[in-house]
């Protein structure tokens, strides 16, 4: 199994990770299964189109290759349906997914590794290796931009902005790649399986000891807290 194999499989367990994502963030705004699916897909191909959109690759894969908006849609229909029959029989399906958030978490850092790899890898196919800022900030864009695309339209605060290590953990693996690549230090297989490595490690750590970074709590005067969506 060569790694381009390897490399698509593992999109495809991200697309899905995503996807489901989307979908609890449907369910605690109490959408219809409409609005799960459309969340649903925008946060697992919506970062690919942007890098595409960016690099000038156009259409953008996700209408190149419907594989990744069927993973998607698929998916999004299949927990929404789920979740709508255990509620029907008095099942607090938010109760579910707790159980399972660390699974969840696991996955949706696998597909912030590999579709920030595969951004910066993109970007350096079109030929940008030299232009490390484009590079670096292509490979966040692509791994981190679903989900902004989603909080925004479920009326929230991104995520990426104020809750764990999400955006540095992308930018460290993403920085590594460059590095690596640029100077010639690894060929492209081991840069890339080095680099996912070292996103997911951050991120599994962020998630399993809880790390933030520094923020101020009590800024506003009159001492109110901003509420959590």
């Amino acid at each position: 199994m060569n790694i381009d194999t390897v490399f698509f499989a593992l999109e495809l367990i991200g697309t899905a990770a995503f996807s489901v994502t989307g979908v609890i963030t449907a369910l605690e705004k109490k959408l219809d299964i409409f609005g799960a699916a459309v969340l649903s897909m925008v946060t697992a191909v919506g970062g690919g189109m942007l890098r595409d959109i960016i690099l000038g690759y156009l259409p953008p894969v996700a209408f190149r290759k419907s594989v990744y908006s069927i993973v998607a849609l698929s998916v999004s229909v299949l927990v929404y349906v789920i979740s709508y029959f255990a509620d029907k029989d008095g099942v607090k399906i938010k109760d579910k997914f707790d159980v399972y958030t660390q699974v969840i978490n696991v996955f949706d850092s696998v597909g912030l590794a590999v579709f920030t790899i595969g951004g910066i890898n993109s970007a350096h196919s079109c030929g940008f290796t030299q232009n490390a800022y484009l590079c670096i900030f292509v490979g966040l864009l692509t791994g981190v931009g679903g989900g902004v695309m989603r909080d925004v339209l479920a009326g929230r605060v991104p995520v990426i902005l104020k809750k764990r290590i999400y955006a540095v953990a992308a930018i460290a693996g993403a920085l590594l790649y460059q590095i690596l690549t640029e100077h010639k230090l690894l060929s492209s297989a081991p840069a890339i399986l080095l680099s996912v490595c070292v996103i997911l490690v951050i991120r599994i750590l962020a998630t399993v000891f809880r790390w933030n970074l520094p923020s101020i709590k009590d800024y506003s005067r009159d001492g109110d807290k901003d509420k959590e969506d």
